[in-house]
């Protein structure tokens, strides 16, 4: 490893790395072996980019980052209406990068593909063009999450899932391994399957997160008025708000609902469960 020094600046790049002189390298940064990095990047200071991983144009990383091997960062959207126009990724501060993930630019001029902060991306993942992770999101091994996919903050999604394109994921909900998720998935739920189904309240996740024990009480009633009710989907939105106390968890519940333009992920129908 060679160690490049600079009044403002410490950087340890590898001589075999390639590194575009049209991007800017924050400082204290590490770039391993063969490592890309291609033109119109920005990579924040105490990021470390691995060994023959790779970060595409018009790509931007925060700071504290670490972008394992293999890793592929910022490529062109794999998307047929994708025409060379100029469109970008940007990747909140600490985020972790496994081996060999994929995540795709936007398609549209100046449209983007969004990670947030705190995140964590196992190995295998992929997230494609126009995507939104919020903060604190995990990705297990090999989640797959196709075009314009919207993943809210602190929501865990289980190893080798697929996300159909367009659905939404709400903050702090689960879904287990394995699934096939093709409706948008209420905050603060689990959720699993094929196709995935609602199988409950995240409490644990709810609790860790912080939630006190009366908005987490007026959760439970708003899962049961959802699923247990038999009622419609506005109907219900209707019920919670005439019923349940205000809290903030519960408008960001009815807020979701209201813009679930896929549908939401429904119990099954001969194995209604309480939460």
């Amino acid at each position: 490893m060679q160690s490049f020094f600079s009044k403002a600046k410490r950087l340890k790049i590898h001589k075999t790395a390639v590194i575009s002189s049209r991007c800017q390298l924050g400082s204290n940064i590490e770039v391993g072996p063969y490592a890309v990095i291609s033109d119109n990047t920005i990579i924040g200071s105490n990021t470390v980019i691995g060994a023959h991983a790779v970060i595409g144009q018009s790509t931007a990383i925060g700071e504290s980052c670490q972008i394992y091997p293999y890793a592929s960062v910022g490529s062109n959207p794999q998307d047929k209406k994708y025409c060379g126009e100029e469109s970008y990724v940007t990747i909140g501060d600490n985020t972790q990068i496994r081996e060999f993930v994929t995540i795709n630019r936007a398609t549209g001029e100046g449209e983007e593909t969004r990670i947030g902060s705190d995140c964590l991306l196992l190995a295998y993942s992929h997230v494609a063009h126009n995507c939104v992770v919020g903060n604190e999101v995990v990705l297990s091994n090999a989640v797959m999450l196709a075009g314009h996919v919207q993943v809210e903050g602190g929501a865990i999604i289980g190893g080798l899932t697929g996300v159909h394109q367009f659905v939404k994921i709400g903050r702090k909900s689960m879904i287990g391994g394995a699934s096939k998720v093709v409706q948008d998935v209420p905050p603060y739920i689990t959720a699993a399957g094929n196709p995935a189904y609602a199988a409950g309240l995240n409490l644990i996740g709810m609790l860790r997160a912080g939630i006190d024990e009366n908005s987490r009480q007026t959760i439970k009633k708003a899962y049961k008025i959802l699923y247990l009710s038999g009622l419609g989907l506005e109907q219900a939105v209707i019920v919670m708000r005439q019923q349940l106390p205000k809290c903030d968890e519960l408008e960001q519940f009815m807020n979701f609902l209201k813009q679930a333009d896929r549908g939401i992920c429904r119990v099954k129908a001969k194995a209604k469960r309480s939460c």
